[in-house]
C-alpha cells in the first residue's frame, strides 16, 4: 500500500495533470517506463476523478461520513452512497478525506446534516435577492450573531413582514439551504403553512397538542431546528400563544433544550404601512436604499398596536419574544426585471433586454396614479417566462 505522504503528493499531481489528457497529449504516467507505477496512475486517476465528479453537496455528505471524527459511521455512509464504496478502497478513502479537508473545512460538529454556511448566506441575500437591502442586513446580522454563540439565551425569533411575493419565503429557502444540507427537505426543518395545518378554530386544541409534539419531537431529534409558520397573521391565538414558553428564556422545558432552534413567521401584515413609507420616502426625492431600521422602527410600532391582525396582539410579541422584525419593501419595475433575468438563467435560456422589459411590463403596478410598485412583486415571474419558450 502507498504510504499517506506519497499517496497525498500523488493525488494532486493527478489533478493537476488532468487536462493534459483530455487534449490528446499523453501524461506522465502514460509515459512511464515502469509498469507498475503506470497501473497506479491510472487506477488512482479512476478514483480520483469519479470523487471530483462528485457535486460538492454529495462530496460535503461523504467528507463528514469519512473524517476521522466519524469513523464510525462509515458503514452508513457506504450504506447511503453504497455505488462508491466498490469504486474507492479503503486506503483512498482515507487519502482523499485528508487531501479534501486541505482546502476545505471538514464536518467538525456531531450533527452533519448542519452546514451553517454562512459564507453562502451572504453570497446569496447579496446577489439572489434584489430590492431588500434592510432584510439582507438584518438576516445576515441576526443569524450570524445567533450561531456564532455557543449556548444562546432563547431561540432566535424572527418575523418577515411585507407584501406578497417581495421575497419573505425566498429568503426563508436560501436560509433552509444555507444552513442544511438538505434544505427544506431536511427533517430538521419543519414548515406550518396556517391554513393547510391549522385551517378550523373548532380544533384548535387538537392543533396544540400535535404542535407542541411536533416541535418537541423536532428539536429533541435535531438541536439546532428551523421551524417556519407562513402566513402567520391567520395563525389561530390561542396557538401562538402555546408556542410562547419554548421562545422565552428557559433553558430546558419538561427536559427539552429549545435555545438553539430557529423560529420564522412569514406574514402580509404590516405590508400597506411598509409601503406607504416607502411611496413617500421616493416622493421626497429620496433614494430607498438610504431607507434605516431606525426611518422604519415608529412605523413597525405603528403596526404592532394595529388590531388587524391576530399576531400583533399575542404574548409573543407583548413580552418582546421577538427578536427581529425584518419589513420587505415593495418591488419596482428595475427589481422586476431582475428577477426576470434570474428566471431565464435559472433555466439556462437566452434573453434580451427587450424580453426583460416585456415580462416587467406583464405585471401590475401600483398606486394606481404613481404605479410604482409591483402588486405581485417577483410572484409569478418563473410563470411568464413560459410565454418566450420555442
Amino acid at each position: 500500500m502507498l504510504s499517506r505522504g506519497p499517496a497525498l503528493w500523488l493525488c494532486l499531481v493527478l489533478l493537476l495533470t488532468e487536462a493534459a489528457g483530455e487534449d490528446g497529449r499523453q501524461t506522465w504516467w502514460d509515459r512511464a517506463a515502469v509498469p507498475m507505477a503506470k497501473k497506479v496512475g491510472k487506477d488512482l486517476k479512476e478514483r480520483v476523478k469519479a470523487v471530483t465528479d462528485l457535486s460538492k453537496k454529495y462530496w460535503d455528505y461523504f467528507s463528514c461520513q469519512v473524517w476521522s471524527k466519524h469513523r464510525d459511521e462509515k458503514k452508513t455512509a457506504s450504506k447511503s452512497l453504497g455505488w462508491l464504496s466498490p469504486l474507492l478502497g479503503q486506503q483512498y478513502i482515507d487519502i482523499l478525506a485528508s487531501w479534501y479537508c486541505k482546502f476545505k473545512d471538514c464536518c467538525d460538529r456531531d450533527d452533519c446534516r448542519i452546514i451553517n454556511n454562512i459564507t453562502g448566506l451572504e453570497r446569496d441575500l447579496s446577489t439572489r435577492l434584489h430590492g431588500q437591502h434592510l432584510a439582507q442586513k438584518v438576516v445576515l446580522k441576526s443569524v450570524r450573531g445567533f450561531l456564532s454563540v455557543p449556548q444562546p439565551e432563547k431561540p432566535l425569533v424572527l418575523s418577515f413582514n411585507g407584501w406578497s411575493g417581495t421575497g419573505k419565503n425566498f429568503v426563508t429557502r436560501m436560509l433552509a439551504d444555507q444552513l442544511y444540507r438538505d434544505g427544506l427537505e431536511s427533517e430538521c426543518v419543519q414548515v406550518f403553512i396556517s391554513m393547510l395545518h391549522f385551517p378550523h378554530l373548532k380544533y384548535v386544541d387538537v392543533y396544540k397538542e400535535k404542535l407542541i409534539k411536533q416541535v418537541s419531537d423536532t428539536v429533541q431529534r435535531c438541536g439546532q431546528a428551523l421551524f417556519v409558520f407562513d402566513e402567520a397573521e391567520k395563525l389561530p391565538p390561542d396557538l401562538l400563544e402555546t408556542l410562547k414558553p419554548i421562545l422565552d428564556h428557559y433553558d430546558t422545558i419538561k427536559e427539552v433544550d429549545y435555545r438553539r432552534a430557529i423560529f420564522i413567521f412569514l406574514s402580509n401584515f404590516g405590508g400597506n404601512t411598509i409601503n406607504e413609507v416607502v411611496l413617500s420616502w421616493l416622493k421626497a426625492g429620496r433614494s430607498r436604499e438610504a431607507i434605516t431600521m431606525e426611518d422604519l422602527e415608529p412605523h413597525i410600532q405603528e403596526i404592532l398596536k394595529s388590531t388587524d391582525s391576530n399576531f400583533g396582539h399575542n404574548q409573543l410579541v407583548k413580552e418582546n419574544l421577538i427578536d427581529f422584525f425584518v419589513p420587505f419593501l415593495p418591488l419596482e419595475y428595475h427589481h422586476v426585471k431582475l428577477c426576470a433575468r434570474d428566471a431565464f438563467m435559472g433555466r439556462d435560456l437566452e434573453y434580451t433586454e427587450e424580453m426583460l422589459d416585456k415580462v416587467a411590463k406583464m405585471m401590475m403596478y401600483v398606486p394606481k396614479e404613481e404605479k410604482l410598485f409591483s402588486a405581485q412583486g417577483c410572484k409569478s415571474i418563473s410563470q411568464r417566462i413560459n410565454f418566450f419558450l420555442p
